[in-house]
């Protein structure tokens, strides 16, 4: 597929604030400039992609201003010891209506994702976030979603336009439909209706509150590293540290845990794309949000670099194996620990045609917390939601 159909090169005037002469990651990486000279495939492991469309975004439209005001503060940051070759695709073209830039993006990210290239995408709208899923939808893959948001994004009816604040209604009411876990991090229970707190559970999806993510942030490494595709809601950081945005709030994540959070997501080697969305220029005092943005793309570059293609297998020797008893399963509950990252995980029994089908999922990214639980004769929760899915 040409992929140069869909896009447009970064203006000359982002490329001209490049530092000359220093090893910056704007000397370092590919960039599409000229028309003619996209990027070949063969040539990068990681796609940076701008797209430019906040036309779906609810009170912050302006956010399709968002890539190119990132771009010239991350392409001034020193790079870290990455083997990985990134480019930077450019922008997509922004369509006659907004869903023609949502079928481009899912176009694009599925040929990618196929060639086994990482896109990173720079929003625009959280919209967005749905032609992510369509790509996946393309491959026909099962996929993990994880959001880093306040709010849900559940909106209203099924008959409501698409927006920002109801992506996740649609994707969920899509057939067939290859979600088989999302997971909010981070959401703020005064933004919520009770009834999607409810509703989340007898979907057997996951949440979590900001407080209890900030009591212990380390628990956010087994949650983005259960995930395909994670999506990064600029508004879930605090607003005193990221106001750019139209629904920036008094409290959430700091910058240095969205920096974090990037860095874990990234090392999942289950990880197959991530977006960061709603950064509004209009309202950022001093380009401190583009800043910030920038250094979490940085994040995600080391992160992705420091992969060790680690995941439990029966033939794999660099796991530990733990078998911990208990009443209600005969054969216990089964936990790996990598010898190379102390990583854990743990094993969710299913009949082996469930295994089959669902390679990637029945093998649950876990922490130390969730093995010392089951020791304690207790089912840790995201084991026995996801053994309710499986049955």
């Amino acid at each position: 597929m040409d992929l140069s159909i869909y896009f447009e090169p970064v203006p000359a005037e982002v490329v001209d604030v490049i530092y000359s002469g220093k090893p910056v990651i704007g000397n370092k990486i590919l960039i599409y400039t000229k028309e003619g000279e996209f990027p070949e495939s063969s040539e990068f492991d990681i796609a940076l992609i701008g797209v430019p469309d906040g036309r779906f975004a609810f009170n912050n439209e302006d956010c399709g201003e968002a890539p190119n005001e990132v771009r010239k503060h991350l392409y001034n940051l020193f790079p870290g010891a990455w083997k990985s070759r990134i480019a930077d695709m450019g922008n997509i073209k922004k369509g006659h209506t907004a869903a023609d830039t949502i079928f481009a993006l899912a176009e694009v990210m599925a040929s990618l994702i196929g060639n086994k290239i990482f896109p990173v995408i720079i929003g625009g709208s959280q919209s967005l976030t749905y032609g992510m899923y369509k790509a996946y939808e393309q491959l026909e893959k099962i996929i993990n979603v994880a959001v880093i948001d306040a709010r849900f994004d559940l909106g209203g009816g099924s008959n409501d336009e698409l927006n920002s604040q109801n992506y996740l209604s649609k994707i969920i009411l899509l057939k067939p439909n290859y979600l088989f876990n999302y997971t909010n991090i981070g959401y703020q229970t005064y933004f919520i209706d009770q009834a999607e707190i409810e509703l989340m559970g007898k979907l057997l999806f996951d949440s979590y509150r900001l407080g209890v993510m900030n009591n212990d942030f380390k628990e956010i490494e087994p949650l983005v590293r259960n995930a395909d595709m994670v999506s990064f809601d600029i508004s879930a950081v605090k607003g005193s540290e990221a106001p750019g945005n139209g629904n920036a709030s008094p409290n959430g994540f700091t910058g240095e845990q969205a920096c974090q959070a990037a860095r874990y997501a990234a090392m999942s080697d289950k990880l197959s794309s991530i977006g960061f969305f709603e950064l509004n220029p209009l309202f950022d005092r001093n380009g401190a949000t583009s800043f910030l943005m920038a250094e979490i793309l940085w994040y995600v570059f080391e992160g992705f670099n420091q992969r060790k293609k680690d995941f439990p297998t029966p033939a794999n020797d660099d796991f530990i194996k733990y078998t911990v008893p208990t009443t209600d399963f005969e054969d216990g509950i089964v936990f790996f620990k990598s010898r190379k990252t102390d990583r854990w995980w743990m094993e969710v029994i299913c009949g082996d045609e469930k295994q089959v089908k669902y390679s990637a999922h029945y093998m649950v990214p876990c922490s130390y917390k969730d093995y010392l639980t089951a020791c304690n004769s207790e089912i840790p929760d995201r084991w026995w939601q996801v053994y309710q899915k499986l049955m």
